[in-house]
């Protein structure tokens, strides 16, 4: 019944899919090609859904790359696995195919793993209508399974044969392996061959007057984390005041004074985890805290946790040069530090050559009969791999399928937006891939 109810779907899709008269016959040969492996693409997406590979399941990340990759060796990739035991995580499949010598030369980012792990109840593909929920059903699953249906219209259509395309999925986008510098070690040295980045998590939308409208990202902001340390000297409480203030009202003052004076366009901060008292400490994690303490003793210790998320590294920068300068200003009988993560997500500013990428695929979707995508804010999408590549190559975000609920047992994926974002993508990596470099 199921397969029946997909059937239909990709019959009612061809039948109300716009004119597409401005596309060349390779193109329109794209369209018919993904409406008629429907079928066949939703059965694939289900079946890396099924099969668990939350980060830390590394035997279920391989489990889905050795599902993934016949995909593409089916097609003429040649592909490779990069084992990242050194980072304390599965590893990352590569797939490479080498076209025209002077056609740009394209990378494609996607992820194999998922936030849900072997002990979450999130574990299946359920349809629902035109939807689908599953652990990475949209994040990014999904994304895998656009980029397959893109390739394999681009080979049915005789395009693919002179692309030059990399793949690069990751086997630990929702968990980063440390250092950084090991774990995204191959994925920089990737972008820094590559022409044009294109990152496959899910479509960007914004609220239209007639409801959801597609939206085009070609910016990304950072994802960093910070350590505030506040000690106080330790006293009975009859004697707080003007004098000794403890470690407790220190850190209040430095968390709130980072709540008045930091806030600028584009940039959030978050505080996740608190406490103080006689002790406070954090988890070999830091994620986990425990604090002891008394009623009548100033506080000794107190400890903050949380994030900063900015769209350049100027922001940055000037940011955490705020916070430090307000952190050196302690109250009487206190003394605090703070730290920043080394392993953080950069960002992925936006650029004219970003900008000049999206306009290339509002072409395509003027072709194609579909409405332009406006930027979309950056601030409505998190950090993502596609970031570590921004310093060294042109990109694009989103070119997923529509998704709701990531990262939440409620997760679902638009089926049918699958096939469009196959079609967009598709066309617009071949005329890529025709360029010169």
């Amino acid at each position: 019944m199921r397969i029946r109810i997909l059937v239909m779907s990709a019959i009612a899709l061809a039948v109300s899919a716009p004119a597409t008269a401005a596309l060349s016959p390779p193109e329109q040969m794209m369209l018919r090609t993904v409406d008629a492996e429907q079928v066949r693409t939703t059965a694939f997406l289900q079946r890396i859904v099924d099969q668990n590979s939350g980060t830390m399941n590394f035997a279920g990340v391989d489990a889905v790359r050795k599902m993934v990759e016949p995909e593409f060796t089916d097609l003429g990739f040649k592909t490779e696995w990069i084992d990242m035991k050194a980072a304390g995580r599965a590893g990352h499949l590569v797939a490479r195919h080498i076209g025209a010598k002077r056609g740009k030369r394209l990378l494609l980012i996607a992820h194999l793993d998922t936030v849900f792990e072997p002990d979450s109840p999130f574990q299946h593909w359920t349809p629902d209508g035109n939807w689908a929920h599953g652990p990475g059903a949209g994040d990014d699953k999904g994304g895998i399974a656009v980029i397959v249906a893109a390739l394999r219209a681009m080979q049915a259509a005789g395009t693919l044969r002179q692309a030059n395309i990399t793949v690069f999925l990751t086997g630990d986008e929702e968990d980063a392996g440390n250092p950084l510098t090991v774990s995204r070690r191959d994925l920089i040295a990737e972008g820094k061959k590559a022409d044009v980045a294109l990152d496959f998590e899910d479509l960007s939308t914004d609220d239209g007057p007639n409801g959801p409208v597609d939206m085009g990202s070609i910016a990304r902001r950072s994802a960093g984390s910070w350590t505030v340390t506040v000690t106080g000297r330790s006293a009975h409480s009859a004697g707080v005041g003007a004098n000794n203030y403890g470690a407790i009202y220190d850190l209040a003052r430095i968390l709130d004074q980072f709540r008045r004076e930091l806030p600028e366009d584009k940039l959030t901060y978050n505080v996740g985890i608190v406490g103080g008292g006689q002790t406070a400490k954090l988890d070999a994690d830091r994620i986990r805290l425990e604090a002891t303490g008394k009623t009548n003793i100033i506080a000794a210790t107190a400890v903050a946790r949380g994030d900063l998320r900015a769209i350049s590294q100027d922001q940055i920068d000037r940011t955490r040069a705020k916070m430090r300068a307000i952190v050196g200003q302690p109250l009487a009988g206190a003394h605090a530090e703070i730290t920043f993560d080394e392993d953080s997500y950069p960002p992925m500013p936006p650029t004219e050559a970003n900008r000049a990428l999206l306009t290339r695929l509002n072409a395509v979707n003027a072709d194609m009969g579909l409405a332009q995508m406006g930027e979309l804010d950056p601030a409505k999408r998190g950090a993502g791999d596609i970031s570590f590549v921004a310093a060294d190559v042109d990109g694009l975000v989103g070119l997923g399928p529509s998704s709701d609920g990531s990262h939440t047992a409620n997760e679902k994926v638009d089926v049918p937006s699958i096939f469009k974002q196959a079609k967009r993508a598709a066309i617009l990596m071949s005329r890529l891939a025709k360029e010169h470099r």
